[in-house]
């Protein structure tokens, strides 16, 4: 089949095919995201299963949307608990979808979970540069992690840039508790 568009009383074959992609391109990530949202409808509502055969027919239509192995590792994580399995799936998201922000919420409480602080750490650490991410999320995922690791004067620092970084009181009154927490725990030293 070919497409032929006229630009100006001429024929234009490249801008013919960059039509072409962009609106195919464009239809193909609308229907992603659509049984994103579906799947994402399902596990809210205790539907793990449909969500997680959504999930997978997402990865045979587009293998490299990484979106998808995001909110595949999260059931895996959350709901049915194979963190390995998680752990895998949320590696291929970052993988393929390196800007994607909520990989970096997700992947870290898992790792956080797993207690593997060397991972966590490098994953904070490439989190709190990339466009889109909730500093003040990240700098509270370093802050529990130095407070599971004992390093209370690290953990206050960080809940102390939490609370900086947020504009939303909850998050700012977790962040007075956490550090009071903090500092009830190094009087028992």
């Amino acid at each position: 089949m070919t497409i032929n568009f006229t630009t100006l009383g001429k024929s234009s074959p490249t801008f013919s095919v960059f039509l072409w992609l962009k609106y195919h391109t464009m239809d193909h990530l609308t229907r992603l995201e659509e049984m994103l949202d579906r799947a994402n409808a399902s596990i809210k509502a205790g539907n793990y299963e449909q969500a997680e055969n959504t999930l997978e027919e997402m990865i045979k239509i587009d293998p490299n949307f990484g979106k998808t192995y995001n909110h595949l590792g999260f059931l895996y994580e959350t709901k049915f608990k194979e963190y390995e399995k998680g752990e895998t799936l949320y590696k291929l998201c970052l993988e393929k979808s390196p800007m994607y922000p909520a990989i970096y919420y997700n992947y870290a409480v898992l790792l956080s979970t797993l207690g593997k602080w060397d991972e966590l750490k490098t994953l904070l650490d490439r989190a709190i540069t990339i466009p889109g991410v909730s500093k003040s999320t990240i700098y509270n995922e370093y802050a529990i992690m130095y407070e599971q690791q004992g390093n209370l004067d690290e953990a206050i620092a960080h809940y102390q840039k939490t609370g900086m970084h947020t504009l939303d009181q909850a998050t700012l009154d977790r962040a007075k508790s956490s550090i009071a927490r903090c500092k009830s725990k190094k009087d028992l030293f």
